[in-house]
């Protein structure tokens, strides 16, 4: 079963070409723009152990947002399209990751339904060339378009903001792998008892 997607998104504000692979090996290519996010990125696809294909360009003349928050759009409607009908699909996934002194707590369900919780508070306005606030707003953004349930709990926020941030994107990783891992016990039933999680 081939679990890959692509995605294209045209605004007047941003355009992103995305491609997916699930069931990769971590490999990344990347040409955006904003040098901490893609940095994150990258620890996604490595963690998770997918392929990701990104292409993003957006009115940075303006700020991040639109560009970060449309990439969130278009990865979580990938990350949907790439699991189809979810059979087989462990479906949970969760993380306790260190970063340093951080320690987060991340929990993750594909369920079909949206839910995003996040204590997550930053303490500087930017980390590089990423605005703080946006880190959220990525994740949300995502959940949004996967149809799934993400929660955040910082255990310990530590001091450090580009620890807070990276132990973020690694825990959701974490958690992402697990959920979307193929259970050979399952076969190809949906695990709900509902008999769907569209």
């Amino acid at each position: 079963m081939s679990r890959i997607a692509s995605v294209t998104r045209q605004t007047n504000e941003t355009q992103i070409g995305l491609n997916l692979n699930l069931d990769g090996q971590g490999a990344f290519s990347c040409d955006v723009e904003v040098g901490f996010f893609k940095h994150m990125l990258h620890l996604l696809a490595l963690h998770a152990s997918i392929d990701l294909d990104l292409k993003a360009t957006g009115d940075l003349d303006v700020d991040d947002h639109h560009l970060v928050e449309d990439v969130g759009l278009v990865l979580g409607q990938a990350l949907r399209e790439a699991l189809g009908d979810k059979a087989g699909i462990e479906r949970y996934g969760s993380s306790l990751l260190p970063m340093d002194e951080v320690l987060v707590a991340v929990a993750l369900d594909l369920s079909g339904r949206f839910t995003f919780c996040s204590d997550y508070v930053p303490q500087q306005e930017k980390v590089g060339d990423l605005s703080t606030e946006m880190v959220s707003h990525f994740f949300r953004s995502l959940a949004v378009e996967a149809r799934a349930n993400l929660h955040f709990r910082f255990l310990n926020p530590g001091e450090n903001e580009h620890h807070r941030i990276e132990a973020m994107f690694k825990g959701f990783a974490r958690a992402l792998r697990q959920a979307v891992t193929l259970n050979a016990r399952s076969g190809s039933s949906v695990p709900s008892t509902k008999g769907s999680l569209l």
